[in-house]
């Protein structure tokens, strides 16, 4: 499954479809030009421990990387994530 995006200059979400159906979504929100807060993550329940998850957070830090952004996630699983690896230091603000 591919991870899609889609943003305006306010917001974006990273995204899994499967089929039609989105199964899996990570919310944000721009703050300034050069930040973004993670505000929420949801799996479909019916998809929990396939690792979509991870797979959001992961194409959100390439995200980041690619464009120079820092990341503050609010979002406790995001949090999680984010703050228990040191390879997402560099992103991380």
């Amino acid at each position: 499954m591919k991870v899609e995006h889609s943003h305006d200059s306010k917001k974006g979400e990273f995204f899994i479809l499967d089929g039609d159906k989105k199964i899996a979504s990570l919310f944000y929100i721009f703050a300034g030009e050069t930040k973004i807060i993670i505000e929420h993550t949801v799996v479909d329940p019916s998809q929990e421990g396939k690792g979509l998850g991870k797979q959001l957070v992961n194409a959100t830090v390439e995200f980041a990387r690619k464009n120079g952004i820092k990341i503050m996630p609010l979002c406790p699983y995001a949090k999680r994530v984010l703050e228990g690896s040191d390879t997402y230091n560099d992103v991380l603000f």
